[in-house]
């Protein structure tokens, strides 16, 4: 009988062990702090979790939160020029060097985030130290016009004297149909409601939806599904799910889960909760914990949105500022301001839990935005 013979080459491929193809993304960092140049930016490689050394991507005082255009041609960050607090817009090269299209001024105190509406026609910025929120309108080249409103919140929950005295809008976001805007007030202890009209555009006021007293709502996401918000509150270190109903932008309160035990929190001198995301399979939730400088997981309810604490995570470095996960939710990146670090975690992907990367962590001066570019 003829023996049959196999190309070596072939053979080496047959039994050669599947390696995971490789596809490198970009990475933008929004610093605010000692050393920092403004915005910084680096390559991620999703099969290895290797982060690239950042470098200046554009240079921009305290370009704290960052936001991209929904065809990714653009990017817009809350900054600080020579006129005070700003909206800087960039366009984003094949190279992914930034190009300066212009900035415009805020008006009121600092920006502390930014987000830009599913129609890409205008952005959001929401003013943690002035009460506002302000609604900037974009040019088709991702140029950004001067500010068309200047919406100021009143009012204060008084339950944290020191914090919740005055508003401090903390985030901004829309729902999943792009027909409101939620903007997370600290100081009312509300989600502040808009209606959106992508016409003029311009944003009216809806509703307050009220969280726990003294929570000090930060940030929010919805579930993958819209079904549930999950509000991060800053000053309580814990979560509240609240069931959404779309047809009037209403959100019923229903569980809040704590990021930290009671226990914990009395061994730190301070803590405070920063931000949170959703893995892109619904199933699982991540926060982040200043002092204690941390992340913490979740399992996600399904059918409850309740949460469930599944491990607390070290960073690897100091005050959490920021975290974030790649579009597929296989890597966590998270931003130590004070220790000038950005930790790499890879995600398991049945169990939420975390694995830190030592070999993959970087240095980035004063990080407290992380922001994927797929």
């Amino acid at each position: 009988m003829k023996r049959l013979t196999l190309p070596l080459a072939l053979l080496i491929g047959l039994f050669a062990p599947t390696v995971a193809s490789s596809k490198t993304v970009d990475v933008y960092f929004g610093t605010a702090g000692n050393g920092s140049k403004g915005i910084y930016h680096a390559k991620f490689d999703t099969a290895s979790g290797k982060l690239q050394q950042a470098t200046v991507a554009a240079e921009i005082g305290s370009p704290g939160f960052l936001a991209i255009h929904p065809n990714e041609k653009f990017l817009y960050a809350v900054a600080q020029n020579q006129n005070g607090p700003c909206v800087a817009a960039y366009r984003i090269n094949d190279d992914a060097s930034l190009t300066h299209l212009n900035s415009e001024a805020i008006g009121d105190g600092g920006g502390a985030h930014i987000a830009v509406h599913p129609s890409g026609r205008f952005l959001l910025t929401a003013q943690y130290g002035g009460g506002s929120v302000a609604l900037f309108r974009l040019e088709e080249d991702g140029s950004v016009q001067a500010r068309a409103q200047l919406i100021d919140h009143e009012g204060g929950s008084g339950v944290v004297p020191s914090r919740q005295n005055k508003p401090h809008p903390h985030w901004a976001g829309f729902s999943p149909d792009g027909r409101y805007a939620f903007i997370p007030d600290l100081g009312l202890d509300q989600i502040v409601v808009y209606q959106v009209d992508t016409t003029v555009p311009s944003i009216s006021h809806v509703r307050g939806i009220d969280s726990v007293p003294g929570g000090g709502p930060r940030h929010m996401r919805f579930s993958v599904d819209g079904r549930f918000i999950y509000l991060l509150n800053e000053l309580a270190l814990s979560v509240t799910t609240f069931e959404y109903d779309p047809a009037d932008a209403s959100g019923k309160r229903l569980t809040t889960t704590k990021a930290l035990s009671e226990a914990v929190k009395a061994k730190e001198v301070f803590n405070s909760s920063s931000e949170i995301i959703v893995h892109p399979n619904g199933k699982f939730i991540y926060s982040g914990n200043r002092g204690n400088d941390s992340v913490t997981a979740y399992r996600a309810n399904p059918s409850t949105g309740e949460l469930s604490v599944i491990e607390v995570e070290p960073v690897r470095g100091a005050w959490p500022r920021n975290i974030n996960m790649d579009a597929q939710g296989r890597w966590l990146l998270a931003a130590g301001r004070h220790s000038n670090t950005v930790s790499v975690f890879e995600i398991d992907q049945n169990t939420g839990e975390l694995a830190f990367q030592r070999q993959s962590s970087v240095n980035v001066p004063a990080p407290i935005c992380i922001l994927f570019k797929e």
